[in-house]
């Protein structure tokens, strides 16, 4: 098989490993050929670079019930040495279609023997081709300290893959994986080496399959709240179960992508908005409220904190008001230093969302409209019963 063949397999096999802005997945790719694996991804600098995603090998010991590549599935199993990947990336590189690469892969037998041929991949790529640009690396569940010390001094991000929010979700998704042990274990890990200066400059990720395992949006989110404060990760993906044929959860329903969606952005808050994880607002069986954003339906459970002034809030408060996000309540700020807010043309050109924060906000003193909550009228007491 050559190597573009591999490409196309491996590149498939790795499009459910999520990386980058979630909102793109998808968007602006190459289409056709190996360019359909390639994807646009957002680096913490802001930066958009074309990101080649790739397996080293598709063929797993492991039998997780929602995988692709799980063992007992019947399917095309390869692999590519590392130096036939690190040639097929800087080929790739030299036409200009990637900048940057996201290596995974399947566990074959030993875990320990394919992250060994991963770093090995990576350090190729950095001492014979002098390679300086990004890599994020995925570190697989049960290798020991020396391969994650090594991984983190190479790549620029890791990752480490939780699939599920506890050791018994995750049961229900895999035997094969000790979650304190081989995931959770390895998080700490890196925790310790960052502590000891080992950092890669892009910090290190998690990922959760959705649905699957019958978990609550509050195990998710208050465990990703806790990996945030106190473990120092830097992003959480979350990825709404679609069921792959010949696996044992193939008739299990798909999650759907709102769920998903609800979630980033119940994520969001807790990144940038400065909320934490017991202020969202949840439904009696632990769900997000899909009707509405988890800001708005935290600010229809929080009618006390409203009117806010415009011209007098501090950032904090303003970004609790729907339709104002991080960047629109930093402008916010810096013009009142200058000048004095009167009118809803000045918001939209700070770029606030006039239609979500009209009815939570004063300009001087004054509402934009009458004071009533018109956008959520039908189900703001559900709402507050949720809570």
């Amino acid at each position: 098989m050559d190597t573009e063949e591999k490409i196309l397999i491996l590149g498939r096999s790795a499009q459910y490993d999520l990386c980058g802005n979630y909102l793109c997945q998808g968007a602006h790719r190459v289409r056709g050929g190996y360019g359909q694996w390639i994807y646009p991804a957002v680096l913490p600098d802001g930066k958009e670079i074309k990101l080649f995603k790739v397996l080293l090998s598709n063929n797993c010991s492991n039998n997780c019930n929602y995988c692709a590549n799980r063992c007992e599935r019947d399917f095309t199993r390869i692999r590519f040495t590392p130096e036939e990947l690190a040639r097929a990336f800087i080929s790739l590189k030299e036409k200009r279609l990637v900048q940057g690469l996201f290596l995974s892969s399947a566990v074959e037998y030993d875990p320990r023997k394919t992250m060994e041929e991963m770093i090995k991949t990576v350090e190729i790529l950095r001492f014979n081709y002098r390679f300086n640009g990004y890599i994020h690396l995925k570190i697989l569940p049960g290798v020991t300290r020396d391969y994650i010390e090594q991984a983190m001094k190479l790549a620029d991000r890791v990752s480490v893959n939780l699939e599920a929010p506890g050791r018994e979700r995750l049961k229900r998704l895999s035997i094969d994986k000790d979650f304190e042990r081989d995931l959770l274990g390895t998080i700490r890990t890196i925790k310790e080496l960052t502590g000891r200066g080992i950092r890669p400059r892009a910090g290190y990720t998690t990922q959760f399959v959705v649905g699957p395992a019958g978990e609550s949006d509050r195990e998710l989110i208050y465990l990703v709240d806790r990996l945030y404060k106190e473990l120092g990760l830097k992003r959480a993906y979350f990825s709404a179960f679609q069921p792959i044929r010949n696996t044992p959860l193939e008739d299990y329903p798909p999650t759907p992508l709102l769920r998903e969606h609800r979630l980033y952005q119940a994520d969001f808050l807790l990144r940038e908005y400065g909320f934490s994880a017991d202020e969202l607002i949840f439904n009696r069986e632990g769900r997000l409220y899909l009707p509405v954003d988890p800001k708005l339906a935290w600010a229809m459970n929080h009618p006390e904190y409203f009117p806010v002034e415009i011209n007098t809030a501090d950032i904090g408060k303003l970004l609790r008001v729907p339709g104002i996000g991080p960047r629109s309540a930093k402008r916010i700020v810096e013009l009142r230093r200058r000048e004095k807010i009167k009118d809803i043309e000045t918001l939209k050109r700070l770029g606030v969302v006039v239609k979500r924060a009209k009815d939570f906000i004063l300009i001087n003193g004054k509402r934009i409209k009458e004071e009533k909550y018109t956008q959520l009228s039908l189900i703001s007491s559900e709402l507050l019963e949720a809570g």
